[in-house]
């Protein structure tokens, strides 16, 4: 009676597979189609909020949603820029994206304090995106908003090293100063950063 007996894959072939499904996820990747349905998600779990609605139509920013292609190619810099202030001893904590989640919770009560005397909710329709102590405003404002007062004012807020703005007075142009959800390919212009 002849025994049917198999044989563990060999290293070389092993290896041929893994060099195959390499390749192969390489050319689905490369495909426009592929890249264009690629997910956007928030890779860097970095806090991303709608704090005011008053103006209708206003695109939804971007924010920190990525393909997973543009997360590696900013990942290098990501971690560079993150451990610069730790290692110019400008920062207590090893990285710049931990404060992130401390400033979110701050730049709440510090968004209440600053309501009486800029009216920020009542004159826009704003996101913020925290990533390493970089606070990025975006979103729709109106012409009367006294921007810079309120820019400002949000700097003050606990640990934060800068505040972008990424602000329109009109939602509807063809270039907006941020990258939308609805269009994330569509240029930008004079972005903040």
């Amino acid at each position: 009676m002849r025994r049917s007996m198999r044989r563990p894959a060999s290293a070389l072939q092993c290896a041929a597979l893994c060099l195959w499904v390499t390749l192969a996820s390489a050319l689905l990747s490369v495909s426009p189609r592929a890249h264009s349905e690629e997910a956007r998600i928030n890779r860097g779990h970095d806090p991303f909020f709608q704090i005011s609605k008053a103006i209708d139509g206003c695109p939804v920013p971007l924010g920190p949603l990525e393909t997973e292609q543009e997360w590696l190619a900013d990942s290098h810099y990501r971690i560079e820029r993150g451990n610069s202030c730790w290692i110019e001893g400008r920062c207590r904590l090893s990285n710049a994206h931990l404060y992130d989640t401390e400033i979110a919770e701050a730049v709440q009560r510090r968004l209440a304090n600053i309501n009486t005397a800029t009216h920020w909710r009542e004159q826009s329709t704003l996101w913020l995106t925290l990533q390493r102590r970089f606070i990025y405003v975006q979103g729709c404002v109106a012409t009367s908003f006294d921007k810079q007062t309120f820019l400002s004012e949000l700097a003050k807020t606990a640990d934060v090293e800068r505040v972008i703005d990424d602000t329109t007075t009109h939602p509807h142009a063809a270039r907006l100063p941020y990258r939308t959800l609805a269009d994330p390919d569509r240029p930008v212009t004079d972005p903040g950063n």
